[in-house]
């Protein structure tokens, strides 16, 4: 079976219909909620593969024809975010009260699945976790060979995330324009996740400014950015969104950089990569557009792979 090991993209054709195109290994959206949008229409929009970064238990039953990494619950300080939002299930949030709490925490989330650990640090929204249980939380996934991937919002939060060595943030931060220098460090440390549509959704705000800024030093930096668009939050499309690939271009990003991110291996390679690629059909055109076609498609319906 063919391993898709190929980011640049391979020209191949439709068996069926003798359409032309380019295979990549199938596009990953590293920031989902399952339990808020239908995933049977996902692979349409070109999306094989997905990270859902908090849910609860019964999240794993909603995965359909997708390749999906589960995070589990929420991991918060006690009363803090997600825990009093009306679209967190019961069950999706677990309070973290101390570091002798974070090992059983964390064992419980590998016993539910979890491929990573999520954090929220929202300390616009109420509690957050203190630095001695924080650092707990990921020394115990890192023990357990899980990164943690951090909801980092309001001042000093990502300092915070720095400090007890999160390997990801969960959104690029947004609420304030970071120092040069923890960029920097940010970008020798950690991969960012990029979900910039979701400050409104294609019209110009202020935190879609700050996060755009913050993204495009900290790919100058050389720091690794992951495509994700936080899908269930607000109208966000299903599928691929061209909305955030064109944030991506104005973040600086090349098209090849813009496709490294689609197919990331984080935090794992796709299971059954070899099985499906995401097919942009059509000869290669200005990124955006081009890749409004792309849908995923099974490697045997392909000539061109072998």
């Amino acid at each position: 079976m063919h391993s898709p090991t190929w980011p640049s993209g391979r020209e191949v054709r439709l068996r069926d219909t003798g359409a032309t195109g380019t295979a990549y290994p199938v596009f990953r959206d590293c920031h989902v909620h399952l339990g808020l949008v239908d995933p049977a229409r996902l692979p349409a929009g070109g999306i094989g593969a997905v990270v859902d970064l908090g849910w609860s238990p019964d999240i794993v039953d909603l995965g359909g024809p997708l390749d999906v990494v589960y995070a589990g619950r929420f991991l918060a300080a006690p009363g803090g975010y997600p825990s009093d939002r009306s679209w967190a299930p019961v069950g999706s949030v677990t309070g973290v009260a101390s570091p002798d709490d974070a090992t059983n925490c964390v064992v419980d989330q590998l016993f539910l699945g979890a491929g990573v650990i999520k954090v929220t640090l929202n300390a616009e929204a109420g509690p957050v976790l203190d630095p001695p249980t924080l650092a707990a939380v990921v020394s115990a996934a890192h023990a357990a060979s899980r990164q943690v991937v951090a909801h980092a919002q309001g001042t000093g939060m990502v300092e915070r995330a720095l400090v007890a060595e999160v390997d990801v943030l969960a959104h690029t931060p947004w609420t304030e324009r970071l120092p040069d220098d923890i960029v920097a460090e940010a970008a020798r440390r950690q991969a960012w996740i990029s979900t910039l549509d979701i400050h409104g959704y294609g019209e110009p705000t202020a935190d879609r400014v700050r996060a755009i800024d913050n993204l495009a030093r900290f790919r100058d930096a050389g720091g690794r950015v992951l495509y994700g668009t936080d899908l269930g939050n607000g109208p966000l499309p299903v599928g691929l969104n061209a909305r955030e690939i064109t944030a991506l271009t104005h973040a600086g990003l090349t098209d090849e950089e813009i496709i490294e991110a689609v197919t990331s291996d984080w935090p794992a390679p796709v299971e059954g990569a070899g099985d499906r690629v995401t097919f942009v059909p059509g000869e290669r055109g200005p990124l955006t557009e081009w890749l409004a076609g792309a849908s995923v498609v099974p490697v045997e319906d392909l000539e061109g792979l072998a």
